[in-house]
């Protein structure tokens, strides 16, 4: 790959701590009922406060945002067919670097759970590019895959890579073998259970494999030998997105049918269902305390679910939340294009920022 330009990132300044919103260090409750209950006053005072960022860089649609496991990095992907990577150890995140490489759109990425410097991304183009931020003019490998990848998942031991395909072949990548990463293991439904898939992801013990699913149901296979186990039925069309509380006692996924379900890790069961938005559920995320959730769709706002529901406004559907592992930052990225004669893609925000 080829040098390519880069922004100096700011460093003007010492580093402001990230905001820890209205709930700060106490402690999370236990239920699933509970959970969305943390002082409600507080909640939407904190929240009502809170500036939004526009961080300018990409040209078209972002799909995809996350930060690294500290927090010091927010990473975005395009169809514009570049990855970016965002300082956050200032407020003021305003420079990012270039990832050039990928021959189409990135479609997903997700950081290394166990390192704050590996990242890996999935493209249409075929392949996966694993990158060290440290040294961003190149990748470090490229794996390539049989379909066009539009889902891609880091297990939380570091161990493995998982990325799904439009064709819903899921490919596991070993991210550690030497001298390359290399694919292990493939896994596709036999034609008699064939259904969609959508996201995927482990659970924080590593034990399990879940896949959202086109018939709407949160289909759980042993890992590693993906045998089916279980299968959550909660939703009436096509489950889209998954998160894992960070605290290891629920599973969120949202669907076509304009819900947000909240399930019990340990007893499989659904807690409570959320339907405060209208159009299909795109895309949820967790705060890093598991007190609030995230949640988009087409609908021109963000919910975050509390005991009462504060909407952050949007002004166009939105592809991807993720909040910041460490406070009340929430990325987020849609559909909304530039205006007038403004060259940039405007839809790529942070909110949260709160004196």
């Amino acid at each position: 790959m080829a040098p390519h330009p880069q922004h100096s990132v700011s460093k003007k300044g010492p580093r402001k701590p990230v905001p820890h919103g209205p709930s700060g260090n106490e402690s999370v409750r236990n239920s699933g009922q509970d959970m969305f209950r943390p002082l409600a006053r507080r909640f939407e005072e904190y929240f009502a406060k809170c500036r939004t960022k526009l961080l300018n860089g990409h040209i078209k649609t972002v799909r995809t945002v996350a930060w690294n496991c500290d927090g010091r990095k927010l990473a975005s992907g395009s169809v514009d067919k570049t990855v970016r990577l965002w300082e956050a150890d200032q407020e003021d995140i305003k420079y990012s670097i270039k990832l050039l490489g990928h021959e189409e759109s990135v479609d997903q990425l997700c950081w290394s759970p166990q390192s704050p410097n590996e990242l890996a991304t999935a493209s249409t183009d075929k392949t996966v590019r694993f990158w060290d931020t440290r040294d961003v003019k190149r990748c470090t490998h490229v794996v390539k895959t049989d379909g066009e990848n539009i889902n891609i998942s880091w297990s939380w031991d570091g161990s493995m890579v998982a990325v799904g395909d439009k064709d819903d072949k899921i490919s596991f990548i070993d991210p550690r073998h030497k001298p390359s990463p290399v694919i292990v293991k493939t896994y596709a439904e036999g034609d008699d259970v064939r259904d969609e898939i959508n996201e995927i992801s482990w659970n924080h013990d590593c034990s399990l494999f879940f896949l959202t699913t086109g018939s709407g149901a949160i289909k759980i296979l042993k890992w590693p030998s993906l045998q089916p186990v279980h299968v959550l039925r909660g939703h009436t069309a096509n489950c889209y997105c998954i998160d894992f509380d960070p605290k290891r006692r629920y599973v969120a996924a949202g669907g076509a049918d304009a819900l947000v379900t909240l399930w019990d890790l340990e007893e499989c069961v659904c807690l409570r269902s959320f339907k405060e938005l209208e159009f299909p559920v795109r895309t949820i995320s967790f705060t890093y305390d598991g007190v609030y959730l995230a949640a988009a769709s087409e609908d021109e706002h963000i919910i975050v679910t509390g005991k009462t529901v504060y909407r952050i406004k949007t002004m166009a559907a939105t592809n991807s939340v993720a909040w910041h592992p460490k406070g009340y930052l929430l990325a987020f990225a849609g559909d909304e294009e530039g205006i007038q004669d403004q060259k940039n893609y405007i839809g790529l925000k942070v909110f949260g920022f709160n004196d």
